[in-house]
């Protein structure tokens, strides 16, 4: 098992916290191969920490985050995802 956590800077403060309960919201009902998933939007960013058995690196989950991003959140910004820890459990 993995645990990867990613943030996205410059959300706009308008849209983070609502964005945060959506998107773990999605993850718990549409993608249930992450596990223990949880989202929050804290100091501008919107922090995702998932687990799962085949994402050592987190570029699946960071797709998957980027999708529910653009999902979620009307308002055009230019943030980027990074990757900000990636564990094997």
């Amino acid at each position: 098992m993995y645990r990867v956590t990613l943030a996205c800077g410059g959300v706009p403060p308008s849209a983070g916290q609502a964005a945060a309960i959506d998107i773990q919201q999605e993850f718990a009902e549409h993608r249930r191969h992450h596990k223990n998933v949880t989202c929050a939007f804290t100091n501008g960013e919107l922090v995702l920490s998932a687990e799962n058995d085949f994402d050592p690196q987190g570029l699946a989950l960071m797709d998957e985050f980027s999708d529910c991003i653009a999902a979620y959140i009307e308002e055009l910004f230019d943030g980027r995802i990074r990757v900000v820890n990636a564990t094997a459990l």
